[in-house]
């Protein structure tokens, strides 16, 4: 409907109209001009450009964090049910799956020519060869991590990697955090501590694991959130491009961080029903994490994988009654009140800020139509958004 409703926006307007109607011009000027119209419609519904500003539309910083933070919460538990119920312990294999059944589903939608198309080679090949080997370390060792530690120690892991993401984006970016941020970052660490402080069971493999898993992450968040804001991908095209990349290096880990005996598995129908399915979950987990990242920013979507934490803490006492302490439902809240005012400060700051128009110009010649008229335009004029 947006495609077909742009298509007819386009080809009413005044100088599309003017190169369709005009009655003097002869064949070939003619059907120069229908070329420039052609052309200038596949450069505007196929071009990175296009298909970003596609991404934005649809999918705002609300809507992508929505979906992420849905996804998330169903792969957690349909991934404690394969690990636990089918009895499937290599956690970096898992993974592995995870990621073929993505590169699967990417390669239909590319054969049918319905993957947003990559932005000019701004980024070089070091850049995505980067990108992918640190998505493998850090869902590798993360699965790694929760097998060997408890879900509170992991997620006493992850509050490090907050003040990694603030250093590093400050080192390379010299991006600088307000005050009220640090505080409001603060209350949430606090949080969250205070809330799985009663579940640190952990192994002295599964600590190192942890933290040796913080920097990956931190570094894998600020890739995918600076490549798409800044050079223009798209979650998709990103992950069709990095992907491989991550496939190489996870049958690397699998040797090391699984234990033997995958190929006895019991490969029966529900048992592969189960891991497809937790496949398929961990594909729209990547792309909600990416579009989420395209959207907001590295801090935020960390953010909001301790909203989600607290949220599962506070509805299993809710709706089943589990009694993880009064302690830990006293620090949920205050994780809860910590992000609430972070997420203000961030509706505040987009408010503050001037939005700056995205100037699209196509690289077509003029035709002679358009100069015949006047006009010093190219096939689109110059669009801002």
């Amino acid at each position: 409907m947006l495609c077909s409703r742009e298509i007819l926006n386009f080809l009413i307007r005044k100088d599309v109209k003017k190169i369709l109607k005009r009655k003097d011009s002869d064949a070939g000027q003619r059907g120069k001009a229908l070329e420039d119209l052609r052309a200038s419609i596949f450069n505007k519904f196929r071009s990175s450009e296009s298909a970003k500003r596609q991404q934005q539309r649809i999918c705002g910083p609300i809507a992508a964090l929505t979906f992420n933070f849905m996804v998330a919460v169903g792969i957690i538990f349909m991934n404690k049910w394969v690990l636990k119920n089918v009895g499937f312990q290599f956690p970096v294999f898992l993974t592995f799956i995870h990621y073929a059944v993505s590169w699967a589903l990417m390669a239909i939608l590319n054969s049918f020519a319905l993957l947003p198309a990559s932005p000019p080679s701004k980024s070089t090949p070091l850049s995505l060869f980067t990108l992918g080997v640190v998505m493998s370390l850090s869902t590798g060792l993360a699965n790694v991590s929760l097998k060997y530690n408890s879900v509170g120690f992991y997620q006493m892991a992850k509050i490090a990697v907050t003040p990694s993401i603030v250093l590093a984006e400050f080192i390379w970016y010299k991006k600088k955090v307000t005050f009220s941020k640090v505080v409001a970052l603060t209350v949430v660490s606090i949080g969250v501590a205070i809330a799985t402080v009663t579940d640190l069971q952990f192994s002295l493999f599964g600590a190192c694991v942890a933290v040796a898993w913080i920097i990956p992450s931190a570094v894998n968040k600020i890739l995918w959130s600076n490549m798409q804001q800044q050079e223009n991908w798209t979650a998709l095209s990103l992950m069709w491009k990095t992907t491989p990349i991550t496939l190489l290096f996870l049958v690397s880990m699998i040797p090391f961080l699984d234990p033997p005996g995958v190929l006895a598995f019991h490969w029966s129908f529900n048992n592969t029903s189960a891991i497809l399915v937790s496949a398929f979950l961990g594909f729209l987990l990547q792309w909600s994490g990416a579009l989420a990242l395209g959207a907001t920013s590295a801090i935020s979507h960390v953010v909001l994988g301790q909203f989600k934490t607290c949220v599962i803490l506070l509805g299993s006492f809710y709706l089943f009654g589990s009694n993880p302490g009064t302690t830990s439902i006293i620090g949920a809240f205050i994780a809860i009140g910590g992000m609430s005012f972070f997420t203000y400060l961030n509706l505040r700051d987009k408010k503050q800020q001037p939005q700056p128009g995205l100037q699209v110009s196509s690289a077509l010649p003029k035709s002679k139509l358009s100069e015949g008229n006047g006009d010093i335009c190219d096939g689109f004029g110059t669009e801002t958004v």
